[in-house]
């Protein structure tokens, strides 16, 4: 049985479709949303060029305490990177390409839904 969505799942689930939709904009194609492991989660794993790109999406409908980027902690990268490095492993073709982190913070700005998009936003040993 499935349980029901709350209304913040069903918000993070809109921020990472215009997170992808934005990406796919600018040239990235998907490879997989929501990669999962005992690690954690990954929200989009995509291809830009040869390269490998783990991102995650963040969605802050208040902007006022803080930006969905600089709520990455240390905790969070450490989680982020043992989940890239298990996909990696998995996937020995990913493997063999240069990868990176990217953060794709999306908020309120004059009314709109502003997308504010940092490619290699942290390092594996950030």
């Amino acid at each position: 049985m499935d349980l029901p969505r709350t209304l913040s799942g069903e918000r993070g689930q809109a921020a990472e479709a215009q997170a992808c939709r934005y990406l796919t904009d600018q040239g990235l194609k998907l490879i997989a949303r929501n990669y999962r492991c005992r690690h954690g989660e990954i929200d989009l794993i995509m291809r830009d060029g040869r390269g490998v790109v783990f991102v995650e999406v963040r969605y802050r409908g208040n902007r006022r305490f803080a930006d969905g980027a600089e709520t990455i902690d240390h905790r969070k990268q450490s989680k982020l990177t043992a989940t890239a490095l298990h996909y990696l492993q998995s996937h020995p073709d990913a493997a063999a390409r240069p990868a990176r982190f990217d953060v794709v913070a999306i908020g309120p700005n004059s009314g709109e839904q502003q997308v504010h998009w940092i490619p290699n936003a942290f390092g594996i040993d950030s």
